[in-house]
């Protein structure tokens, strides 16, 4: 199984076999990575070139495969079109077109349809989430990654009171999410503001009262302002000066312009 370095404790993997795959340097000195990097891909390349001791077959699991950064995605591409022997790569993502055309052209997809509502929810009261209907809804219903979202700090009150922050631009109330957390709900409110300034409900923010006064032109510059700044949002900079600077920025553009 290949993951992040940042997602072993959470698959189940040793903190061990991170510097077996990584080889050499302290991971003492930096922040788990959140990419699956070209050292991972060498070390399960290796693996696939060993004889299967057991079994007539082996398979190199990769999640999420959108989190591949580019080096070690091409250095997969040519075991992958050309698998040795039995050996089978089952590439999973939740998020397909994030993947390089290269790599999804060498693949038989496989779609995974998501769970029921009624069904993921009484999943999400099993594992502890008091009102789970927010956060599904904030996961495009999904349940794993609504427990994550519980997982990282966030509830259903703080979920639907996100919109009246970022009208506000009280920064403090979001101070302790992790900037991917905090990009991903900026992205899915812009989202939302579109579908209300073409009188559509919210996917994402059922309920809330959006106004649509930034015109279609303003959200889409500040869709794409905030794509740009989501390629920086694992830097090792001061969290709290990078997250006063996304509220006021989201804020600013979710505005009419002058």
């Amino acid at each position: 199984m290949i993951v992040p370095e940042a997602q072993r404790a959470e698959a189940g993997l040793s903190e061990d076999g991170a510097a077996a795959e990584e080889g050499a340097g302290s991971k003492k000195t930096r922040k788990p990575s959140r990419a699956i990097l070209i050292e991972q891909i060498r070390a399960a390349l290796d693996f696939s070139a060993l004889t299967a001791a057991r079994g007539a077959h082996k398979v190199v699991l990769v999640y999420p495969a959108e989190a591949l950064n580019a080096v070690a995605a091409n250095a997969l591409l040519k075991t992958l079109e050309e698998p040795p022997g039995a050996m089978r790569f089952v590439l999973a993502s939740g998020d397909a077109q994030a993947l390089l055309p290269t790599l999804r052209s060498r693949c038989q997809p496989v779609a995974l349809a998501a769970p029921a509502r009624e069904e993921a929810l009484a999943w999400l009261r099993g594992q502890g989430v008091a009102e789970p209907e927010p956060l599904l809804d904030a996961c495009g219903g999904q349940p794993l990654r609504a427990l994550e979202l519980q997982r990282a700090g966030l509830d259903a009150a703080a979920w639907r009171q996100f919109p009246q922050w970022i009208a506000r631009g009280d920064s403090a109330a979001v101070a302790g999410w992790p900037l991917p957390v905090l990009l991903d709900a900026l992205h899915k409110l812009c989202h939302d503001h579109a579908l209300a300034t073409l009188g559509a409900p919210g996917r994402y923010f059922p309920g809330a009262r959006l106004a649509p006064g930034a015109g279609l032109a303003r959200l889409t510059e500040a869709a794409a302002w905030l794509r740009a700044q989501t390629r920086h949002a694992d830097h090792p900079w001061s969290a709290a000066l990078a997250t006063e600077a996304l509220v006021q920025g989201t804020r600013a553009r979710l505005q009419p312009g002058p």
